[in-house]
């Protein structure tokens, strides 16, 4: 995601987020994030590792909790025939095959690895647009592609720029349908969630004004257009900072979206819920202090918020020079109801965010967290924040390559990987054409290969 700045007149300003980098917390963030991952490089074994203890836990018992601590256990590097990793989004496991992919800019490209042995398998080309760059030579998240990604069997569905959906048939890697969801001014489709069970994706057009979703139906890979749902007042939802991850609830029958925010208060976000058969918005959730990003299901149908805006003691957006505290959070909503059942404190800044069923947990990719880029891990039983861990962001080039931010994970949960993409940097190991970083905990005698 970038954060920008924009506004409608001189007397308004908002927020605006999209997904790739935020580039100005980005630039705040990159050169001390390097500096201090470089000093925990020289400290430890391991790339840094900030660990809480659990509720209850001894804390004099730190060899138990360091064994259960998740650490970065190695890097996979981007094949040296490939352009350097600098601009990508969002990632997707698929559990079945323990296949990872990426939507890769820089190569225009989505990139496939084997997650179970840690290597790169391929890329996968369907005329992506890769990274577009705006007249100061920054790089144009919204204008930019592929974005979204989500696997379901043989399909690979992928958003793109110009508001482009593709399908892509996994036994021979070649696109067998496209559509528009006729955004405007050459805007990607952004992210995206598939309801596998009636064929039918939701995907969503951030960069819009209004922004909106498409219902499209995907019948053995032939993809068409069935119903637009606009965010904006006359609709009910007066969404005036984009609108963000999309996920499917089987246990309701219902997408749920993030929207940032809703009116003109920065403070006041929302989850929508979509009725896929009326597509209409029939509920939509309050959510404060936190600018939804990221979305996730887990258990006993909760959704863990991922919020993208870090809010500082007084209830205003936090920044680096802020008089006040910061007081970053992430958000645990009952689907069914949207009661807030907890405030998780202690990371913040998130765009991705991954249930992970293997072991029980969330993981956040807070690329704009006040210490710096870390990966959060937070217990979906206790509702409590176990760990952050250092990652890296990335400087851009201009008209080069843009900035690169750690804002995306997927978790494989045959061996609770958790696989976070990283720039190009000098920081992490093997990781100078870009990598993907995989964080889990050492294994053990008795842990199955």
């Amino acid at each position: 995601m970038v954060l920008t700045v924009r506004s409608k007149d001189a007397a308004s300003r908002r927020i605006r987020l999209s997904r790739g980098g935020i580039n100005m917390l980005a630039r705040l963030s990159s050169n001390f994030s390097r500096t201090r991952l470089a000093a925990m490089l020289a400290a430890s074994t391991v790339f840094g590792v900030l660990s809480l203890a659990p509720s209850g836990a001894a804390l004099g018992d730190e060899d138990e909790r360091n064994e259960a601590a998740v650490k970065l256990l190695t890097t996979i590097p981007y094949p040296a025939d490939l352009q350097a990793l600098h601009a990508f989004d969002i990632s997707w496991v698929d559990a079945d095959t323990q296949l990872y992919y990426l939507g890769d800019r820089s190569n225009a490209s989505v990139d496939v690895f084997d997650v179970k042995h840690n290597r790169f398998v391929k890329t996968i080309k369907a005329g992506f647009k890769g990274v577009v760059f705006n007249p100061n030579g920054s790089g144009n998240n919204d204008k930019s592609g592929p974005n979204g990604v989500v696997v379901s069997g043989r399909w690979l569905f992928v958003t793109d720029a110009p508001s482009r959906v593709v399908a892509i048939d996994l036994t021979t890697d070649t696109k067998v349908s496209e559509v528009s969801t006729g955004g405007a001014d050459g805007f990607r489709a952004d992210e995206l969630a598939f309801d596998a069970r009636d064929g039918i994706i939701l995907a969503v057009n951030n960069a819009d004004e209004p922004p909106f979703a498409t219902l499209i139906k995907a019948d053995n890979g032939h993809l068409s257009i069935a119903k637009k749902i606009v965010f904006d007042a006359a609709h009910g939802v007066d969404a005036t900072n984009g609108a963000e991850q999309p996920v499917w609830d089987a246990g309701t029958g219902r997408f749920y979206i993030s929207i940032p925010q809703v009116g003109p208060n920065a403070k006041d976000g929302a989850v929508a819920r979509i009725n896929p058969n009326t597509g209409t918005v029939d509920a939509l959730f309050p959510v404060e202090f936190c600018q939804p990003a990221g979305l996730t299901l887990g258990p006993n149908q909760d959704l863990l918020i991922g919020c993208s805006v870090v809010f500082d003691a007084a209830g205003a957006p936090w920044s680096a020079t802020d008089a006040n505290s910061a007081a970053p959070t992430q958000v645990i909503m009952d689907a069914k109801t949207g009661a807030i059942d907890s405030t998780v404190k202690g990371v913040g800044g998130a765009d991705e965010v991954w249930f992970n069923r293997g072991d029980g947990r969330y993981y956040i990719a807070a690329r704009a967290n006040p210490t710096g880029p870390v990966l959060g891990v937070v217990d979906a039983k206790g509702q409590s924040l176990v760990q952050i861990v250092p990652t890296v962001n990335a400087a851009g080039k201009p008209n080069v390559f843009p900035a690169g931010t750690a804002h995306s994970v997927a978790v494989n949960p045959h061996n609770n990987h958790a696989l976070v993409p990283l720039p190009a940097n000098n920081v992490a190991p093997n990781c100078l054409n870009g990598c993907i970083a995989v964080y889990g905990t050492p294994k053990r005698e008795h842990d199955d290969d």
